[in-house]
């Protein structure tokens, strides 16, 4: 008796095997995709990869000195206003150029972001849920710490 249960468990146990003489583990019946060969006409491309990990502020900021020196020195527009106080956070690393979102903006356009110490640069506002963001590339022309919470002072037209 204990030869058949020892038999037949081993035999339960090659079946299972995937690639055994008995039988295999893998579906079958089920319809196998063909290897592509050529582009397919529409198709959407493939996302692009993510920065890699550990990358620099100086390597993801692709402001220019000269871009930078524009936006510090651009003078206010004339008719603008102050919006508001916000603290800012950064924003999104992959977007560049200059501009602040934030709550206190309805519709875009140009504006002005000061700090507590009176450093001023032109951005782009953009009008944005809760939550302050200010660009990679003002966070660094401005000196801010990228991880510190700083509140500045919103100017628009």
């Amino acid at each position: 008796m204990q030869r058949i249960l020892f038999l037949s468990s081993a035999l339960s146990l090659l079946v299972a095997c995937d690639g055994g003489p008995f039988g295999s583990a893998r579906p079958t019946g089920l319809p196998t995709a063909p290897a592509q060969t050529e582009p397919v006409p529409n198709a959407v491309a493939p996302p692009a990869p993510l920065a890699a990990v550990g990358q620099t502020a100086v390597a993801l900021d692709t402001a220019s000195n000269a871009e930078r020196a524009a936006a510090l020195s651009a003078p206010p527009p004339a008719g603008e206003r102050e919006l508001g106080r916000v603290t800012v956070g950064l924003g999104n690393p992959a977007e560049t150029g200059f501009w602040l979102r934030s709550a206190l903006v309805t519709s875009p356009g140009k504006g002005r972001v000061v700090t507590a110490d009176g450093q001023s640069i032109a951005v782009d506002l953009l009008p944005g849920a809760s939550g302050a963001q200010l660009s990679l590339s003002a966070f660094r022309a401005l000196g801010l710490s990228l991880t510190g919470l700083p509140e500045v002072t919103v100017y628009g037209s």
